[in-house]
């Protein structure tokens, strides 16, 4: 109800008395609203919990996949390796590949959600946490990289002359 400031605490009291029966809670727009929000960060404090476990279960996946790869090209690398390939320039040959797969799909994906966001960012009058924002890619990028690093020791640690070897 738009009443004048020094009215709207009578008005407010008359209203409850009289329709309080049926339900009638006269609260203020300032309060009304700050609940609302309250609501509001809730759910968004929420998704970013479960976003925040999503992004340690797909680096956890990635480390898999980088193993996994190593794994798989066993053979190829012990042929590379009795070319004369240094186990050294194998594992800066595996680190420079996977670096380059991390690094597109991070524009991928910050690119998907750039425009997923997109709509929000100009309904919104409130600036992004950039900072936030560019600390979580650049946290996932030096997780996908301790990953690379770890699948790249794995390698090290692998005898090759038996994947040489025939079935």
């Amino acid at each position: 109800v738009d009443a004048p400031p020094a009215l709207a605490g009578q008005l407010t009291s008359a209203l409850e008395r009289w329709l309080g029966d049926h339900g009638l809670d006269a609260v203020g727009t300032h309060d009304q609203l700050g609940r609302y929000l309250a609501v509001r960060n809730t759910y968004v404090s929420t998704f970013q919990t479960l976003g925040g476990l999503g992004l340690v279960l797909g680096t956890m996946g990635l480390g898999l996949v980088l193993l996994r790869n190593v794994l798989e090209r066993r053979s190829e690398l012990a042929v590379m390796r009795a070319f004369g390939f240094s186990r050294g320039k194998l594992s800066s040959m595996v680190v420079a590949e996977n670096f380059w797969l991390l690094i597109i799909g991070l524009f991928c994906g910050a690119l998907a959600a750039a425009i997923a966001l997109l709509p929000g960012f100009w309904s919104a009058p409130e600036s992004p946490r950039w900072i936030s924002l560019l600390a979580a890619l650049a946290l996932v990028l030096m997780v996908g990289m301790a990953s690379c690093l770890g699948a790249v020791t794995a390698f090290l640690k692998m005898p090759l002359l038996s994947s040489l070897k025939e079935d």
